[in-house]
């Protein structure tokens, strides 16, 4: 199929959504998202070959004076002869497995995936009419996303898309600095058309700004991708907060939301940087959180690695058990958790990655009941560790403490996460003070358990609290309480 604009405006005047904020902000955040808690994020691409620095590979090589830049020139030689583009033959994915892939992110005990469909590189990881650039034609020469999409559905999980095309407007621009490949004619289609200078990409009127040719080739894209593979969740990565995109966003999110009525499905689109108006779509924090719970439905996208999102050689993991506290924190201020990991140039998952996906299954085959489906308590939690609000946090580790506590509620059960393990097993929940025997609501606590242990719990109350006694195993990750009222 070939998509037009008119084809486009054609969808979005036949639905109930036009593309104006007023109309978009009737569209609800989807029950199966409030509900999901935890999903897998996957950067895999033509970066994944050179392993080197992060998936920003492809800019930095091309920007003189970088590590990426040197290590280039001294691993592949002069960027006239070996450019971004000659990576893509290696990107051979001969060992790719979609079936284990599923598996394993089930086992992991995630909810929805969401893979990248084309990052800043230009290069699709699926079958395109609009670019012969993609994974279906060159390299793997596999439609990447479709093969995936058919075995999540198998394992019964929830398909996303994620785009960042909106910043390759620039992305390979320092190339065309000095000899290099990406000089000479580029033409709409081309994998490095358009490289413009980069200006400053933090400045939502940068100059130049996306010019309406560009602009309408992203929209055709984006509408391409809906289309073709029907995610029930679209993930915009930061740069079309830019002014110029604004017009389209709201195009693409009329489209998106006007066929998902016709197909009779839930849809959301996560956006970062007020890049769409505040309710018409779902906010996203990257690699942080928020500090206090919020109204309505948000998500935190990170990583299993510190210092990339795609595959490199040395990438530095963070501990399940973190990530599982986190995940608690999230849960209990109304938000979800996108956990990113990144494959191997040929398709496998590296072993780190797959061990964390499977610890935090296994807490969650436990204590699941605490996370999906649930729903904020009054207060999120209690403790003394602060947690920053906002993006790009989480590189700082939290010291947790046994009086750290994170609160969710699911049907008549309040559940109370402890995120550090006491070596006594004693815990102390304040905020729970109000069940105590001298309140207003005495006897409302009914009995309180600790999950999946086997352990014994034994309780009290008095004015200052509820105080646990376990003598469960006291491991890294939280400790999950659940206290039945009434």
């Amino acid at each position: 199929m070939d998509w037009t604009m008119e084809q486009i405006n054609q969808v979005i005047a036949a639905g109930p959504y036009r593309d104006d904020w007023d109309s978009l902000l009737s569209h609800p955040a989807p029950e199966w998202f409030t509900k999901a808690k935890f999903g897998i994020f996957i950067h895999w691409g033509a970066y994944s070959v050179p392993a080197f620095g992060s998936e920003w590979y492809p800019r930095n090589m091309y920007l003189q004076g970088s590590p990426e830049f040197e290590h280039h020139v001294k691993t592949y030689g002069p960027h006239k002869n070996f450019g971004y583009k000659d990576f893509i033959p290696l990107f051979r994915a001969e060992r790719f497995d979609p079936a284990a892939w599923a598996e394993l992110f089930r086992e992991a005990g995630a909810q929805y995936v969401v893979p990248v469909a084309e990052h800043h590189d230009g290069f699709q990881m699926y079958k395109s009419d609009i670019s012969h650039w993609n994974a279906a034609e060159m390299g793997p020469k596999r439609d990447v996303l479709g093969e995936l999409s058919r075995e999540l559905a198998k394992q019964g999980l929830t398909l996303g898309a994620s785009s960042h095309r909106a910043e390759h407007w620039f992305f390979l621009g320092h190339g065309k600095e000095f000899d290099s490949d990406v000089k000479g004619p580029l033409q709409r289609g081309d994998l490095y058309w358009p490289a413009m200078p980069e200006g400053g990409i933090d400045d939502l009127f940068s100059q130049p700004e996306p010019d309406r040719e560009y602009l309408e080739d992203w929209l055709l894209r984006t509408c391409e991708l809906i289309d073709s593979y029907r995610p029930k969740l679209l993930y915009f990565d930061w740069w079309i907060q830019h002014r110029a995109f604004k017009p389209y966003l709201k195009k693409l999110a009329a489209y998106y939301y006007n066929r998902a009525e016709e197909w009779g499905e839930q849809v959301l689109i996560n956006y970062k940087h007020d890049a769409f108006l505040f309710g018409t779509a779902v906010v996203d924090v990257e690699r942080g959180q928020f500090s206090e719970t919020k109204s309505y439905p948000w998500q935190t996208d990170t990583a299993v690695a510190l210092n990339s999102w795609c595959y490199t050689e040395g990438n530095c993991y963070k501990q399940a058990s973190d990530i599982l506290c986190d995940l608690m924190d999230i849960v209990s201020k109304n938000g979800n958790l996108l956990l990113n990991i990144g494959p191997r140039a040929d398709g496998t998952i590296p072993q780190e990655d797959a061990s964390i996906l499977r610890e935090i299954g296994d807490w969650l085959r436990t204590n699941g009941e605490a996370v999906y489906g649930a729903r904020p308590w009054k207060k999120f939690g209690e403790g003394p560790t602060q947690v920053a609000d906002g993006q790009f946090s989480d590189s700082v580790k939290k010291e947790f403490t046994p009086a750290d506590i994170r609160y969710t509620v699911n049907g008549d059960a309040l559940y109370a996460a402890v995120l550090k393990g006491d070596p006594l097993g004693e815990y102390h929940f304040t905020l729970l003070s109000e069940l105590g025997e001298d309140s207003q609501f005495r006897g409302l606590i009914r009995s309180v358990e600790v999950l999946g242990s086997g352990g014994s719990c034994t309780w009290t109350r008095d004015r200052a609290a509820l105080h646990v006694r376990t003598d469960a195993p006291q491991g890294n990750s939280p400790i999950v309480f659940k206290i039945l009222m009434g």
